[in-house]
Formats: C-alpha cells, structure tokens, sequence
C-alpha cells in the first residue's frame, strides 16, 4: 500500500476513467465562427479550458483567463493546447484570444453542446428510470443591461435532479412565451413531465408537448379566465383528499394537501386531470399564518403517476429557482457581471449550467463547498469533463 500511494504521487498527469464522457466530443459540433487563416487553437480546446476553469469558481472573464494562464503544462496537453515540435513547449493562449473567440461564439450551438453532454453523463446504464420531470423557467441577468439595451433573459429547462439540458435565449422585445418550443426541440422527451408557470400555460404549448411524447403539469391563473373558474368551481370540499405531507424547517411549519379530479373534457390540450394544492405556511419568528390554494391541470391520465409523485413534481418545480438560478446568483455573483457584448451573457450563464450540472451529477449538493474542492487539484475540473488525455 505505501508502494501505491507513493506512486499516486508521483502522477505527472490523470489517470484516464474508463467510459468517461468526454467534452470535447460535444464541442467538436460547435461551428467554428473564426476565419481558417491564423486558428492556432481549437475550439473545443479553448471553450473545455473554459468550463474547466468555471468548474473550479471561475466567476467572470477575467478569472477564467487567469485559470488558463496558470494551467501546467501536463494540463495544456491534456487541453490539446498546440505543441511546439522541436522544443516541446505548449502554447497557452493570451486573454484577448478566448474572448474574442466567445463573443462570437453561436450560443445556441454551444448550449446544445453542454446539454448533450450533461444528458449523456447522467444517462442510467441498462435501466428504465421511468418518467422524468423537467422544468422550464427564465432568468434575467440584470448586469448585462445597458442604456439602449434591456437585460438578457435565458430560459432555461432543467431536470428536477438539478442539470440543465437546454437553454435558449429570449429574444430582444419579447418574452418566454416564443422561446418555449425552440428550448426544448433539442430535449427527448419521451417520458417526460414538463412543470412550467403560469405563463406557459398555452394551448400551443400543450399540443407541442403531447406531439413530442410528453406530458404536462400547467399552472391554471388569471390568463385563462374560464379555465381557472372552471376548475375553481369543482366541488373540492367533497373530493377525497389523495396526499398531504408537511415539513418543519428555516423556523416554518408547511403543510400541503393535493387533492384530484378527472376530466372527460378540459379546455386545454388532452388535459385529464385537475389538481387543487392547499399550502399552510406558519412562520413561528413573526407568528403569521399564510394559506394558499394552487390550481393546475395535467395531461396525466388516472393511474400514469401516484398522488406522491404529482405532489414532488408540483414542490420540485421551485427547485429551478433553488437549485439553478440561486446558484448563480450567490455562488456565482451572476448578477453582479456587467458583460453584455453579443451572446457573451449568456454563454457565461451556460457555462455556469455546465458547472452547476457536474457537481450535482457528482453528488455534491453545496456547490461553493464543491467549486473550493475542485479549485484544489488541476485534476479535478478534467476529470469531471471527460478531458484525461
């Protein structure tokens, strides 16, 4: 045994994993916007630098090209940074290189890229894991807006485990609603669950979902009149309750109920079932007592998902905001980059999905915590990538 860890010591470079899935296969799709004349690096090369960098708590441009400039050489080969041929050296590439390269970079080629490879490294192995729940959410960075300008919103769909498959950016004067279907053209999504606020609550949207092989759970407001008083009107005090569960935790007592109904005929695409949920909060600092009554609609048909999985769908929903968009506004300070040349947000934001993604996929639920432990050793952010020579 000592003979073995003196040996791991020793390592010079990693040791490769076996069936690792490798980043750079993905970038290598990415179309290359730079002129062949004069490309010394490759792209998947330079971008793998990059997220490897954000893996490891690379919070703006600036650090990521600091990252860079002090990668070892061992890691430079495993990059595929250019050789020199007679004197073996390795070329590191200078900041205004990266940064020119991510200007303009295609970022819907790029979030495809991270999206399959985060899908395909959670991939199960020889097992059915039965239906999946995505949700689909928007976020505006406030630091890319300017003067003549309003900020960048990305929407992203996130699987409720906590990595994003796909991101799409909503276009200038516009909002979620347009952006929705391009998202998710990208995802499989056969056997899927899409959870979405009330604003994709849209007839074109339901249709879309159920020609693509997946289900839907629409929150029911105010923006279809009739179809919230329809199913407002149910007689819910007289339907048997199916679930209810309650947790006791940052100083709050919560309590919610699921009740359903089943639905020959909703007005909105092959809707089968209504859903009322009933929140008690109580918070025990200021003593108030708050209650809440959600309405919904499902594709699901009687049977197609237990009381207890609607009920985990309907609460995970919210993990968009804890388990993704908190992330990246606390962890890493999101907001506070001003960035907001071309698509240079939002490949950042992707980035940081990237980064998010590989640490939740690797069981790490504190992502500071986990970004520390990866800024230790030049391994790490490889290895996670797939990148091990």
């Amino acid at each position: 045994m000592p003979t073995a860890l003196a040996q791991l010591g020793r390592t010079a470079a990693p040791v490769p994993l076996v069936d690792a899935v490798a980043l750079s296969g993905f970038l290598d799709l990415v179309p290359d916007p730079r002129g062949v004349r004069g490309r010394r690096y490759r792209l998947s090369a330079l971008v793998a630098a990059a997220a490897a960098s954000v893996l490891a708590g690379a919070r703006s441009l600036t650090a990521i090209t600091e990252w860079i400039s002090d990668v070892p050489a061992w890691a430079c080969r495993v990059l595929r940074f250019p050789t020199d041929p007679l004197s073996g050296t390795v070329s590191v590439p200078q900041p205004h290189t990266l940064r020119r390269l991510l200007v303009q970079l295609d970022g819907d080629a790029l979030d495809r890229a991270i999206g399959a490879f985060l899908t395909a490294r959670a991939a199960p192995a020889g097992r059915d894991p039965g239906l999946r729940a995505i949700a689909v959410d928007g976020k505006a960075l406030r630091g890319s807006r300017t003067h003549v300008t309003g900020h960048v919103t990305p929407l992203a769909a996130m699987d409720h485990t906590g990595h994003v498959p796909a991101q799409r950016q909503v276009a200038d004067k516009s909002n979620e609603i347009p952006a929705f279907r391009p998202l998710l053209d990208s995802v499989e999504m056969a056997g899927t669950v899409i959870t979405a606020d009330a604003l994709h609550t849209q007839h074109a949207h339901g249709t879309y979902l159920r020609e693509r092989g997946a289900h839907h759970i629409a929150h029911v407001k105010a923006n279809h009149s009739d179809l919230l008083d329809r199913v407002r009107r149910l007689p819910w005090r007289e339907i048997t309750l199916d679930h209810h569960d309650r947790t006791r935790a940052h100083h709050r007592l919560e309590i919610r109920r699921l009740k359903t109904a089943a639905f020959a005929h909703l007005d909105h695409p092959d809707a089968r079932q209504a859903l009322q949920v009933v929140r008690w909060r109580k918070d025990f600092t200021t003593g108030k007592l708050t209650i809440e009554r959600v309405h919904l609609i499902t594709s699901l048909p009687l049977g197609a998902a237990t009381s207890a999985q609607l009920a985990d769908w309907i609460r995970g929903h919210w993990k968009i905001e804890n388990l993704l968009h908190h992330v990246r506004d606390r962890t890493f300070r999101e907001d506070d980059s001003t960035i907001h040349a071309s698509d240079l947000p939002r490949i950042m934001a992707g980035l940081r999905n990237l980064a998010i993604g590989v640490h939740r996929q690797d069981g790490r639920t504190d992502i500071a915590a986990a970004l520390r432990r990866t800024a230790c050793d030049w391994r790490r952010p490889l290895t996670a990538l797939g990148l091990t020579g």
